[in-house]
């Protein structure tokens, strides 16, 4: 985004009248402009070769480690249950202090 930016800023600069007038401050805006559109094809490149190499290092582990994959889905299963009876617990909270309630609610 910041690198984005940088080319947007630089491309407004170009289009700014004083570049019209002065041909020293339009050769500097020129360059500024080249440079961060260097910078942002550069930063393109970068993130694109990140994501191949997470995207496919998550697929080999994956593979490599079923028992993981196994693991996070457990959790996922067990914090999916646990949230599931504490809202049963935070229910019978709110409920009268009667004797089946507090049964239950120890249950």
């Amino acid at each position: 985004a910041m690198s984005k930016s940088a080319v947007k800023i630089s491309s407004d600069l170009l289009s700014n009248p004083l570049c019209e007038q002065e041909p020293s401050f339009l050769q500097m805006v020129t360059a500024f402009d080249t440079a961060m559109k260097r910078m942002d094809s550069f930063n393109q490149e970068k993130i694109s070769i990140i994501q191949a190499i997470t995207i496919s290092g998550n697929t080999l582990l994956s593979s490599v480690f079923p028992s993981l994959n196994m693991a996070v889905k457990r959790r996922e299963q067990t914090l999916q249950d646990y949230k599931r009876l504490q809202s049963k617990v935070e229910k019978y909270e709110e409920k009268e202090r009667t004797g089946p309630v507090l049964a239950k609610l120890h249950q």
